[in-house]
């Protein structure tokens, strides 16, 4: 099995190369694409050294099976038809290829089938719709679902290497009592909330928000499913969390929903107290929590959400894409 990684000098692709090694993922031959600044670093993969190569100056990428892409959007609508062209599986990380028809987009706790029906690309979707499809899944298939609405609060590092050090610089800053530099961020984040992540658009919403909307609807294969989402950024470095709320089409009880949530795959409940990002961070289950009758849906019920957004959200789910179609997945 010949395995690249595109972006892999990045957050996500460094957790790529972790996720691979502890999986026992079948990697014989291995080639690490970046930026040309980041050509010649050497990265570590099963206690051997590997270096990057610049992704711009590779021609041909026939003889790889399978390609994980992080690199942005703009590098995965460059290159992941190329790669594919080649004959290469491309799972990409971006939002690139998330709506387009052509593509499956997938969480493999949810909708494994959709898998097979690539035509060389495979979409891995937004960290916060998958945490929050995983969750909800399994009481979708018994009770329906018909509206959503979600709060959530997004570690720095979905938005990238450059935010975990910024968060880092503020805090350093402002407990020295000097003047805090505002870089990469719509905002400060140092002791502080931005309503904001992504871009506006003209309904008001961000695309941040848009994307959990229209994602979860393509996941679920159901179109008529409301979302109303407010994503926030907070100061904490890993792990995303939401406060969920939806209205069901049929009633089911808190300790239904448990029971629901203890037996499916990728979820861990939470009964005692609730999750936070520090205790998942490093996992890749999503966790749950604070199960409870929503107090303004009638059936409904809220919860409680948390997943490391890095593993899960990204590195991990793409993992198991990979393991899906190779016929050898491991316990999600």
């Amino acid at each position: 099995m010949r395995v690249a990684i595109v972006g892999a000098t990045g957050e996500v692709g460094r957790t790529f190369l972790r996720v691979l090694e502890e999986r026992n993922f079948p990697v014989d031959d291995l080639y690490l694409f970046a930026s040309e600044k980041s050509e010649g670093t050497e990265l570590i993969f099963r206690g051997e050294k590997f270096k990057v190569q610049a992704l711009s100056k590779q021609s041909s990428f026939k003889g790889i099976d399978i390609a994980l892409f992080s690199a942005g959007s703009g590098i995965s609508k460059e290159y992941a038809p190329r790669f594919a062209k080649d004959g290469v599986l491309v799972i990409d990380n971006s939002s690139a290829w998330r709506l387009d028809p052509e593509v499956p987009l997938v969480v493999p706790e949810v909708n494994p089938e959709d898998a097979e029906k690539h035509k060389g690309i495979i979409a891995n979707p937004n960290c916060s719709t998958i945490q929050m499809v995983v969750a909800l899944k399994p009481i979708y298939d018994v009770a329906g679902i018909e509206a959503i609405v979600v709060s959530t609060y997004q570690s720095v590092s979905g938005a990238g290497a450059k935010a975990i050090r910024e968060l880092e610089e503020q805090t350093k800053a402002w407990c020295e009592g000097k003047e805090i530099e505002v870089k990469n961020l719509p905002r400060r984040i140092a002791f502080n909330v931005i309503p904001q992540i992504d871009l506006f658009t003209e309904n008001g919403y961000t695309k941040e928000e848009m994307k959990m909307l229209n994602e979860t609807r393509k996941i679920m294969h159901d179109p008529n499913i409301k979302v109303s989402a407010t994503t926030v950024r907070v100061p904490v470095f890993y792990g995303h969390s939401e406060a969920i709320s939806v209205k069901l089409k049929t009633p089911l009880e808190p300790e239904e929903a448990k029971e629901l949530l203890k037996k499916a795959k990728g979820v861990v409940l939470v009964e005692e107290g609730y999750p936070v990002p520090i205790d998942v961070a490093g996992k890749d289950e999503v966790f749950v929590g604070r199960i409870r009758k929503d107090l303004v849906f009638e059936p409904g019920l809220s919860m409680w959400v948390v997943a490391d957004n890095i593993r899960k959200g990204a590195a991990t789910n793409a993992v198991q894409i990979a393991e899906l179609l190779i016929g050898s997945p491991k316990p999600c």
